[in-house]
């Protein structure tokens, strides 16, 4: 009996071993040790007999109503982020069409004076450009000293791949 109490106990006894413990508990000759096992045994089966109509209805219903509410509430939360969302984008595209619509006006009524200003702001921005590169001048000066060493360390760095091909084959031969 103490191995089937720890088969239950373990969670490993089938339908037909349980009911052999509950009935045994049920006879009053149980063994003073397992005794106090037979309350255990007693309310499990008042348990049993107990019999809960509709308590699996009533619990989904709850779930599902908790579930509809939450539903609910991010719904509108949604719905109201999503809608002020829409309102700001509107006023700002609003905004920048009523401020872009006047941008593009003609400022000139006479092409050469437009010509002159135009070839005035392409001079400016042509000084600027010089004016930028010939601050990389000297940079192009120290790539232009720098070229020897780099053929130098091209040259140092194949004679290492050298050796160590040659170490390579030093090994294989001391294999051999």
């Amino acid at each position: 009996m103490k191995i089937l109490l720890q088969k239950f106990f373990d969670g490993q006894t089938t339908v037909e071993e349980e009911n052999i413990l509950t009935d045994f508990f049920r006879n009053q000759d149980v063994p003073a040790e397992l005794e106090i096992y037979r309350e255990f045994f007693d309310a499990t089966e008042k348990l049993s007999e107990v019999r809960f109509e509709g308590f699996e209805d009533d619990v989904m219903n709850h779930i599902l109503e908790s579930e509809n509410r939450e539903k609910k509430r991010y719904r509108w939360l949604w719905q109201t982020v999503t809608s002020a969302a829409a309102v700001l984008l509107l006023a700002v595209l609003l905004v920048n069409y009523n401020q872009n619509k006047n941008q593009f006006k003609d400022t000139y009524d006479d092409p050469e004076i437009a010509y002159a200003e135009a070839t005035k702001a392409l001079r400016y921005m042509a000084g600027k450009y010089q004016k930028g590169m010939a601050q990389l001048q000297p940079i192009a000066e120290i790539d232009k000293a720098s070229a020897p060493l780099k053929t130098s360390l091209r040259l140092v760095n194949k004679g290492f791949g050298e050796m160590e091909e040659l170490a390579k084959m030093e090994e294989k031969l001391k294999k051999q």
